[in-house]
This record gives structure tokens, C-alpha cells and sequence, in this order.
């Protein structure tokens, strides 16, 4: 088993009367982005407390490299997390909250300055804590969990509070994180977004999987949702010669026809036959957004 592969087998987790995670099993791989998905009250958060061991499963386990988090010596040298947007001391300079941790857990002084300068906050090394952003502190946040130049990172809700630039730094900074060889699993509600980042994609709801897989595969589960876009002069007859070929041809709201049951060859060499102009043929695929939405129609967040 890879050190830095995160298995989460049968994880379950109940409180009183609600499931909040239910028989859960997925694996994380290292070399990739890991887009940890799901409705609000999922059991996102949940199940991330519980493979850092901050909540105990009422059955099931959660290993990283092979070993629970709480077993791990030197847990800051194999695991970066980042829960929530950082805490400090107000009072405390960026640079002084990670000098902080940093001897705490036994790690050089200079850390504290290469970790600033990774997550670009070097120029706001010497202000007080009480003074940061939300994205400044969610970037203090990366640069904390970076300080034992860990294997793993685990990130809940990241991109909160960043501005554009801000998420695009963000997207870059963990996909080249993967490409040096390390795990990195992220929550996020940001679905556009997670569809730029994401190798692979790990979807759930009230507490169980809905579906794993590379993104592709993941998006590719739903190509019964592809539709072809067509704008023609003669849209009557574009749609009389496509009905005889059992395509479901639906006005779009700006002119153009949607057009369902064949593929976007179909709709030109039809067209082509026809004598029909076209000025538009595009075959335009589900977004995240929307094969996420599908998956996870109908099923309540907490039970």
C-alpha cells in the first residue's frame, strides 16, 4: 500500500437517530486531486474529522498510508489538513502563528518563511492575525498544513473566501502537489471549479456513495444527458426530417433547436440530405453541475 493512499472502508457514523455517515468505502490516491463531493449535511465534514481521527466511527476505519492518523509518528510530516479557515491568536503575526507550530512540532525555524512564501503571504508575514482576510486566512490555513511538508493534504472548503485570482492560485498550487507525487482530497460546493481541478471524483449523499471514479468516467456515467445545439433558418424543417429518425428536437431559449436521441453527425448528415442550412452544430455535454445534481437528486442530506 502507498504511503500516502487514504482507504476508508465501512465507515459509519451515528448520532442518536441520524446516520450521518453510513457504511462508507472509498480509496484516495496519491498523484491525484480528489474532489470529495455532496450535498450540504452529506457527511463531507464528518467523515474528514473521522479519517483525521477527530471523531471516533461508530464502525468501520480509516487508514492513511496504512495506519489510522492517531497512529502516525509525527502526524505533521505525513498529513497536512486544513478543516476550516485558520485560527490564530489576534494579537499574533502570520509569520509567529507558524513559528508557533512549527516548534511545537519539532520542525525548523525557517519553515515558517518558506511556507509564507509558498502560499504568496510573504508580504503580510509581519501583520497581526486579527488583520487577515478570509482569503488571507485560508492561504495561513495551506501554509500551516504545509509545514511538515506532508504526503497528504486534506482540505475541507479551501476555496472559501477567495477571490478569482485567489481560486485559480488555489487550483495551481494543489494540482502541483499532485504532480510531485503527494494525495490530495478536497471538499468544495464549487462544482465549476472542482470540474477544472479534480483527477478523480469521490460524490456522496445522506451519508453513503453515490459514485467514485475519474472525472471523465464520473461525467461520462450520464452521456445519456448529451444533447446536440443546431441553429438553422429552417428549424421546421430540420425538426420534421430529425423526428423521422426518433431524435427529440426542443426549441433552446435563445433560437437555437436542442436536439436529443442522435449524435451531432446524425444532425448534419440529416441536415445535409435535407438541403438544410445549418449556422450552428455543437454537441454540448453535462457540466459537473449538472451529472451532479442528477446523482444526487432526491436524497436528503441528513436522515
Amino acid at each position: 500500500m502507498s504511503d500516502g493512499q487514504i482507504v476508508v472502508s465501512g465507515l459509519t457514523k451515528h448520532y442518536r437517530n441520524v446516520r450521518a455517515v453510513d457504511n462508507l468505502s472509498f480509496t484516495v490516491e496519491p498523484g491525484r486531486v480528489t474532489g470529495f463531493l455532496g450535498p450540504n449535511g452529506a457527511g463531507k465534514t464528518t467523515t474528514l474529522r473521522m479519517i483525521l481521527n477527530l471523531v471516533t466511527p461508530t464502525a468501520g476505519a480509516a487508514t492513511i498510508g496504512g495506519q489510522r492518523y492517531a497512529d502516525l509518528a509525527e502526524p505533521l510530516r505525513h498529513v497536512g489538513a486544513v478543516l476550516e479557515a485558520s485560527s490564530a491568536h489576534k494579537g499574533r503575526t502570520g509569520l509567529n502563528h507558524l513559528r508557533v507550530v512549527a516548534a511545537g512540532a519539532g520542525l525548523p525555524r525557517q519553515r515558517a518563511d518558506e511556507v509564507l512564501a509558498m502560499v504568496g503571504l510573504t508580504p503580510a508575514a509581519k501583520r497581526k492575525f486579527k488583520g487577515y482576510s478570509l482569503g488571507m486566512r485560508q492561504r495561513l490555513g495551506i501554509a500551516t498544513a504545509m509545514l511538515g511538508d506532508p504526503k497528504v493534504l486534506i482540505l475541507d472548503e479551501p476555496a472559501n473566501g477567495l477571490d478569482p485570482e485567489g481560486i485559480r492560485w488555489m487550483r495551481d498550487f494543489l494540482k502541483s502537489l499532485a504532480a510531485q507525487g503527494r494525495t490530495v482530497l478536497v471538499s468544495s460546493h464549487l462544482l465549476s471549479e472542482m470540474q477544472l481541478l479534480a483527477d478523480d471524483l469521490v460524490i456522496i449523499a445522506a451519508g453513503q456513495l453515490i459514485t467514485q471514479g475519474p472525472v471523465d468516467e464520473v461525467m461520462g456515467s450520464m452521456s445519456g444527458n448529451t444533447q446536440v445545439r443546431v441553429r438553422t433558418p429552417q428549424a421546421e424543417a430540420l425538426t420534421g426530417v430529425l423526428a423521422a429518425q426518433q431524435a427529440t428536437v426542443t426549441p433552446g431559449g435563445d433560437g437555437a433547436l436542442l436536439v436529443t436521441g442522435v449524435d451531432a453527425p446524425t444532425v448534419g448528415r440529416a441536415a445535409l440530405t435535407a438541403g438544410v442550412e445549418l449556422h450552428e452544430l455543437t454537441t454540448e455535454r453535462p457540466d459537473l453541475e449538472r451529472v451532479f445534481l442528477d446523482l444526487t437528486a432526491g436524497k436528503a442530506g441528513i436522515r
